[in-house]
């Protein structure tokens, strides 16, 4: 039995989060790039539209460990477990160290910042962040409040890209410092 565990752990540190998220059985769309393989004991309980992104450490949790203190408690529950599902719209950004509770139902067009704790519905078009994750504001407002920052470096060798971000760096942020 040990050696099967260490089979499976070599085996899924060597796999891209993708293809873990696929072995486990998380349900996502086309162009998904997940940079976790934290998925829960249940991932096949995660199902995710197109277009998704997500940074490293963030957590998918689809049981309620909390359950154990019922089972401790009361003879006829000896036996439960309790599991939600995630689903996920498409377009949506998760930001680094997310964690994700059972019962999220995420619309679609959605970013949520780094180290949110998200649970229940977030609604379509929506920028979210904290504990527990909040409205902030539209994706519209979002792009609004940091069109300045934008720079289109998508198509740039890199290079030419590190370049051109000293140089747009050194003139809208010359407080900053030197580069």
């Amino acid at each position: 039995m040990k050696i099967l565990s260490l089979i499976k752990i070599i085996y899924f540190k060597f796999l891209s989060p993708n293809k873990v998220a696929r072995v486990m059985g998380v349900n996502f769309g086309k162009n998904c790039h997940f940079n976790t393989k934290n998925f829960g004991s249940e991932a096949n309980f995660i199902k995710i539209g197109d277009n998704f992104y997500s940074a490293s450490k963030v957590e998918f949790i689809t049981h309620d460990g909390s359950v154990n203190v019922l089972r401790n408690l009361y003879d006829d529950l000896k036996e439960i477990d309790s599991f939600k599902p995630i689903i996920i719209g498409n377009n949506v950004f998760i930001g680094r160290g997310v964690t994700i509770l059972p019962g999220t139902k995420m619309g679609d067009n959605i970013i949520v910042g780094a180290a949110s704790l998200v649970r229940g519905s977030l609604n379509s078009n929506s920028v979210y962040a904290g504990v527990p994750a909040r409205y902030i504001c539209s994706i519209e407002e979002y792009r609004e409040k940091n069109e300045n920052n934008f720079i289109f470096t998508k198509k740039m060798n890199k290079d030419t890209k590190k370049l051109y971000i000293d140089n747009w760096l050194a003139e809208n942020y010359k407080d900053f410092g030197p580069y």
